[in-house]
This record gives C-alpha cells, sequence and structure tokens, in this order.
C-alpha cells in the first residue's frame, strides 16, 4: 500500500481493535527504489532531510539545537523491494571545533520499547563536555516504537485492567488461568499489530536500520551508546556490521541469552534487591518505621501487599503494586519513596503515594507494553507453557511473593510467530568495547557484562562497585565511570584492564530518582 509518509509533527493514535493491523500495513510503505540486502546501505545511501521536531522532543539550551527528520527502510531488510516503513531520527549537532569531530553518536535508552528520539537531547545533556563537543548525538525511535511504526497489542490480555489480576499465581487453578493471559496477549498482539508484522519488528531489523541512518548521515562508522536492552541492540550491531562500529559503549548489559532466560535470572536479582531494600529500610527504622531489621519490614511489606490484595483502592491492586516495587527497587534514588508509601499505605490506607506519576494505560504505555513483547518475541524461540509453570514455582521457593513484573518473555510461549534462532550478538572481527555494569543492579544483573565480554574479545568492563541501581555512564554522578568512558568515546583509549570504581553504596537520605 502506499501512502504519503506521516508527518514528523503529528502524534500518533492509537488505533481501534478492528483498525491496528491496517492501521500499522499502511504505515509500511512500498516503494521501487532497492537497498542492499548485505552488510551496508552505502552503496545506495538513503535520504535523511533534518526539520523541525515534535513537542515530545526537548529544546537544548542555546547555543544547542535539536533537529528531526525521517528515513525510509524495508520491513525485511532481506527483502528490500517489499513494504517499508519510516524511522524517526533526531540530531543534536557536536558543540566543538570540527577538529574535535569525532563522528556520530547514536543512543539507545533501553526497553524494548523505549522511545529514543528526545533521548539526543536528555541523555546529551548528562555527557561530559567533551564528548558532547566530540559528537553529533542521534537519537531514533526503533521500528515499532514512537513516531516509527508504532504497534498497539490493544487489551494485552487484560494487562491494562485496573486493578490488574495479581502477577503471582499460587496453585494449579491460578497457573492455569496465568497462563491462559499469556495466550490472550499474544493473541492481541497478532491482532492489533498483524501477523505479517510481527516476525520483522526485531533487534535484527532495527540493527539494520542502525546502519541505514549511519549511510544517510555519510559516516563510515557508526559509535554507539547503549542502556539495558540498547546494549542487547548494541551486540546485535557488532554481529551483523563488525567492520562499521566505531566506538561502542554498552551499559548496564543484558547477556547473551534468550529473553526467557534474561526474564527469570532478573526475578532472582529482585529478589536480592528487596532483601537490601528490607535490611535497608529496617537501619532507618526511625525515619521510615516499618520495623527494626529486615524481617520486621517484610513484614510491613507483605501486610501492604496483602491489603491491597484484599482491598484494591481505587483501581490499585497487587499487580499495580508489584509494578511499583519493580520499578523502585531498580534504582536506590527510588527507595525512599518506596518506603514512605508503605508507611503512608499502614498509617492510612492509602497507596496515592506508591502510584505512578503517569498513568499505566497510556498511549505511551501501552505502545511501550506491546513493542516490548513483540521485540521480545521476534528475538528467539520462546519458552513451553510447562517451563513457565515449573520456573515460577521455583522461584517461589526461593521467596513464596516474588516480584514477577519482569517476566515479560512468557508471552512468547503462545506467539504466533515463532522464531527459529536466537539474534546473534558480538563478534570477534568488532574493535574492542566498553562494557559498563553496577556490581549490584537488580534489572541488568553484571553476569550479563560478564558473559557478554566472551563474545566480544579484547573487550573491557568497568564495574561500579557498592552500587545498586541500573544506568551508570553519565547517570550515577561517577567521575571515575564517566572518565573511563568520555576518554574512549573521545580519544579512543582502551583500559589496558578492567576498571574497578568505588560507588555510592546504600542512600542516606532521599531524592529525587533521574531519569537514565
Amino acid at each position: 500500500m502506499s501512502v504519503l509518509p506521516r508527518p514528523l509533527s503529528a502524534r500518533p493514535r492509537p488505533a481501534s481493535a478492528l483498525s491496528r493491523p491496517a492501521a500499522l500495513l499502511c504505515a509500511l510503505t512500498a516503494v521501487a527504489a532497492l537497498l542492499p540486502t548485505g552488510g551496508s546501505a552505502q552503496a545506495a545511501a538513503p535520504s535523511l532531510a533534518f526539520g523541525a521536531c515534535p513537542d515530545s522532543v526537548p529544546r537544548p539550551p542555546a547555543p544547542d539545537r535539536v533537529e528531526c527528520g525521517r528515513l525510509t527502510v524495508p520491513l525485511d531488510w532481506k527483502h528490500p523491494s517489499g513494504p517499508r516503513l519510516e524511522i524517526a531520527v533526531s540530531r543534536v549537532p557536536a558543540s566543538g571545533s570540527p577538529a574535535e569531530r569525532r563522528g556520530v553518536l547514536l543512543v539507545n535508552p533501553g526497553g524494548p520499547g523505549g522511545s529514543g528520539l528526545p533521548y539526543a537531547v536528555t541523555k546529551r545533556a548528562k555527557l561530559p563536555a567533551s564528548v558532547r563537543r566530540s559528537y553529533d548525538v542521534i537519537g531514533f525511535d526503533p521500528r515499532g516504537v514512537g513516531r516509527s511504526a508504532p504497534v498497539d497489542c490493544g487489551a494485552m490480555g487484560g494487562l491494562f485492567d485496573s486493578p490488574g489480576t495479581d502477577p503471582v499465581p499460587v496453585g494449579p487453578r491460578a497457573e492455569r488461568s496465568y497462563l491462559g493471559s499469556l495466550r490472550h496477549l499474544a493473541d492481541d498482539c497478532a491482532a492489533g499489530a498483524g501477523t505479517r508484522v510481527l516476525p520483522y519488528l526485531s533487534t535484527e531489523q532495527t540493527a539494520y536500520d542502525m546502519d541505514a541512518i549511519r549511510a544517510a548521515l555519510g559516516e563510515p562508522r557508526t559509535s554507539f551508546l547503549g542502556v539495558s536492552y540498547g546494549s542487547y541492540l548494541g551486540a546485535a550491531y557488532a554481529a551483523r556490521f563488525p567492520h562499521r562500529v566505531g566506538r561502542m559503549v554498552l551499559d548496564s548489559v543484558v547477556g547473551p541469552w534468550d529473553w526467557y532466560h534474561f526474564d527469570v535470572l532478573q526475578s532472582r536479582a529482585m529478589l536480592r534487591a528487596r532483601d537490601t531494600f528490607f535490611a535497608w529500610a529496617g537501619a532507618h527504622a526511625e525515619r521510615f518505621g516499618l520495623g527494626g531489621d529486615a524481617a520486621a519490614v517484610r513484614r510491613s511489606y507483605l501486610r501492604v501487599r496483602q491489603g491491597l490484595a484484599a482491598r484494591p483502592v481505587h483501581g490499585f491492586g497487587p499487580a499495580e503494586f508489584d509494578r511499583a516495587v519493580y520499578r523502585a527497587l531498580g534504582r536506590t534514588e527510588r527507595w525512599a519513596g518506596l518506603a514512605d508509601g508503605l508507611g503512608a499505605y499502614l498509617a492510612g490506607g492509602s497507596p496515592d503515594a506508591l502510584r505512578p506519576a503517569s498513568a499505566f494505560d497510556s498511549p505511551e504505555s501501552r505502545n511501550y507494553e506491546a513493542a516490548n513483547r513483540i521485540v521480545k518475541c521476534a528475538d528467539g524461540p520462546g519458552p513451553t507453557p510447562r517451563q513457565i509453570v515449573a520456573d515460577i514455582r521455583r522461584i517461589r521457593r526461593l521467596d513464596p511473593q516474588p516480584v514477577l513484573t519482569g517476566l515479560e518473555a512468557s508471552a512468547c510461549a503462545y506467539w504466533h510467530h515463532r522464531p527459529v534462532r536466537r539474534t546473534p550478538l558480538g563478534s570477534p572481527d568488532a574493535p574492542p568495547v566498553l562494557l559498563v555494569a553496577s556490581a549490584h543492579d537488580p534489572v541488568t544483573p553484571i553476569e550479563g557484562a560478564r558473559r557478554l565480554r566472551q563474545v566480544l574479545p579484547g573487550s573491557r568492563l568497568v564495574t561500579l562497585d557498592d552500587d545498586y541501581s541500573h544506568g551508570v555512564f553519565a547517570s550515577r554522578g561517577n567521575a571515575c565511570v564517566d572518565g573511563a568512558v568520555a576518554a574512549y568515546l573521545v580519544d579512543g583509549t582502551v583500559p589496558a584492564a578492567d576498571v574497578r570504581c568505588s560507588g555510592p553504596g546504600l542512600p542516606v537520605t532521599a531524592a529525587a530518582a533521574p531519569s537514565r
């Protein structure tokens, strides 16, 4: 179907249940021009013209500026003459002299499902000045996200119900219901996105899009900063285009596992982080009033969850509670807010202090959750229903009340497209990559960085010790980490050995949580 490109300033609107597949297919424009199927788009470099950005992209302080454009790419890079879609791209030019310029630095904030269009501005603002002077920082919405043919999976098996069903199934009946909700989620994504599209909203296809952005900008190499899922995307780019890699920083690293295995490992790391939170809150009993040790705080925590499970308050029940806990555990700056929220509920029965600032069922959140499942299930084979139940039972033997919010790839057990292989990650032909990790990150445990380096020979690992948060470089304010990464990006300095930096430890005061 041939359509006019959607203006970049237009805001995406969620399609109705009947029109979603057609709406997405209409975003995939068919044209006759071919792009190469091999390792580069340079032979017929695509066109990328920049202009004004949509209102969702913040403006950097003058004299810096941000500009946006659209790049047309194939839906399937193995069949470039078929349907096409548009990738929304943003750019903040380097602020230094021409002699200081090192090229382009593509950035990705994570997910899968995170919008990268504003990230060129928000992340760049936190980068060391030497990096800002050296690189044009390039953001982009990956396919299926934001303004790049956004997907919508409708109800997603009841995921957006308020209050939602208790996400921790106990007993055979609850387990059957849990699996049923996963089946309905998969069906909703097949209906919402369209089964013809599901295979191509993958990390590997997005890696090809990244190389097309490079070619459109006329650059010989892609330098890249990827956080969380962005590390997985960067490793996929290195596997497909090792000789196109410039300087690559992978922060808060997802290991080279299938997504379901990663999700299970994360759920165990969340238990360790929560135990650390319990002990920390107990050590500050006078501040939070939840009890004088970890066991007492745990009892307070369970009273809150059990109370919300028995009587949800204005749509806030156990599913909403677990999502709030999952988010808070990922950054220690959020721990005081979580402890205060538990105390407020115990004191007055209100969970308002635990509610997120933005609605879970907002259009942006719906797009994120849809893209998250679609990408994960496109990246490799999923688990079996039997495996899911067995793993939940194992996790519950570790702790009968776990946080299972992150088991997103469980839906792949019922997916309408079944990939036959996992996404290739890393390459011995890529130049040395810098991996960055927090020693006790519960969202992307450090074991992922240690495992990924095995498929990226010559790479170095920068570890922030005594740290419990997700997102490190230009995020934690650590001079040791930021200095090592800046030297690598600007001067190409690869550390002679792994780098260990002293971290901040557990929080001592309440503080607002910065974004990644």
